[in-house]
């Protein structure tokens, strides 16, 4: 069955090297999109100079992050069915038919990674150490184990979401492609997981095709293990605080990494005493409007850089009038390490409460006025 791969690269040229070495090796009739996104470091190069008549090149003149460059390679593609790949994964042998074998529309299927043991382990990969670098990958010892481990659990499935990924090209877009307020990188992942699974489709893994992944060579380690580009945290951190004001809630998975999605509710925060930046930081990604009585300007001025919300619409005076249908009073005086833990798990205490009224939880005193339910309202863009 036909289908295209999309591989974006930002300075990942040895890495890269090595995906389209087992591509070659193991999948030499899929079709291979790669995009140069303004790399540094001769990837056009080395690009341009491949004779492969099934090899799409794309070279960027700047940087726009891999959350563009998936959707704009799948356009690109000329197939109904596409898959992504990380710059820094290596393929094994079945591994594009053992996900095709499950795919079909309104369906997701994603491979399992093999990885050293660099993270934490986890149900949804194998940790196994074929090398951690570009110049030290055991290709023979790889394909043994992989030969092996594909035999012994064939056809085997279980139900989690994670890239590398397959879909059908319509279903991708059917929801509007990826969220581009997490460009260049940063949880557009977790945005799109949760945003297929609230639109219906079907989740799998496929236990036996299988790919190295060296981790983290895209985007935080391209310059090699523990050498942190400049930009990652800073990224990373603007894209979080995205996360939370478009969910209202952080990432939670399950032992397979299948994400948990509690209900996304109309909060509203009435902070008394808000001389605290920190507090107004911590709180404002977590509701939909915050009303404060001190700080709202110069919060605003300081934050406004990291979103791309009008943040004077969601920031308003604490006179202003509340028309949210949950809200929360906080006292920044009384604020404290329970207060907070509440504020990280308040949708599922909502979830879990579910009745209209008021009630006190710590120092915080909650108003129920309304319980309608938002998170399907984030599936299309």
């Amino acid at each position: 069955m036909r289908h295209t791969v999309i591989i974006p690269s930002y300075n990942t040229l040895n890495h890269l090297k090595n995906t389209y070495k087992s591509l070659k090796k193991y999948a030499p009739e899929v079709d291979i999109i790669v995009i140069d996104d303004a790399s540094e470091d001769g990837t056009w190069q080395w690009l341009n100079s491949l004779s492969d008549s099934k090899l799409q090149i794309i070279i960027a003149a700047e940087r726009k992050g891999h959350t563009y460059w998936y959707d704009e390679g799948m356009r690109n593609a000329d197939t109904d069915i596409v898959s992504i790949l990380h710059s820094d994964m290596i393929i094994g042998p079945g591994y594009f038919e053992n996900m095709l074998k499950h795919l079909k529309k309104g369906k997701v299927v994603c491979a399992t990674r093999i990885e050293p043991p660099i993270h934490p382990p986890g149900k949804e990969k194998i940790v196994m150490n074929f090398g951690d670098d570009h110049d030290n990958f055991m290709w023979e010892a790889f394909e043994e184990f992989v030969t092996s481990e594909a035999n012994s659990v064939k056809d085997a499935t279980t139900k989690g979401i994670f890239a590398p990924w397959m879909l059908y090209k319509e279903d991708h877009f059917a929801i509007g492609g990826h969220d581009q307020r997490f460009a260049p990188y940063g949880y557009e992942d977790s945005d799109i997981f949760n945003r297929w699974i609230l639109a219906g489709y079907e989740m799998v893994q496929s236990r036996d095709s299988l790919c190295y992944h060296m981790t983290c060579r895209g985007h935080r380690w391209n310059k090699g293990v523990g050498i942190e580009n400049s930009d990652y945290k800073s990224t990373m951190e603007r894209c979080r605080r995205e996360f939370l004001r478009k969910w209202s809630d952080w990432i939670q998975n399950d032992p397979y990494q299948f994400p948990i999605i509690y209900p996304k509710y109309d909060f509203g925060f009435i902070v008394k005493n808000s001389s605290d930046v920190q507090l107004i930081e911590f709180l404002e990604p977590r509701c939909n409007n915050i009303y404060l009585d001190q700080n709202r300007e110069t919060y605003i001025k300081l934050e406004q850089k990291r979103s791309i919300l009008n943040l004077s619409e969601r920031v308003l005076p604490y006179d202003n009038e509340k028309n949210n249908e949950i809200l929360i009073t906080i006292d920044g005086n009384t604020f404290d390490q329970q207060d907070y833990q509440i504020i990280t798990q308040l949708p599922q205490i909502i979830k879990q409460s579910g009745e209209i009224g008021k009630f006190q939880l710590g120092n915080l005193f909650i108003d129920i006025i309304q319980l309608n339910e938002y998170q399907n309202n984030l599936i299309k863009l």
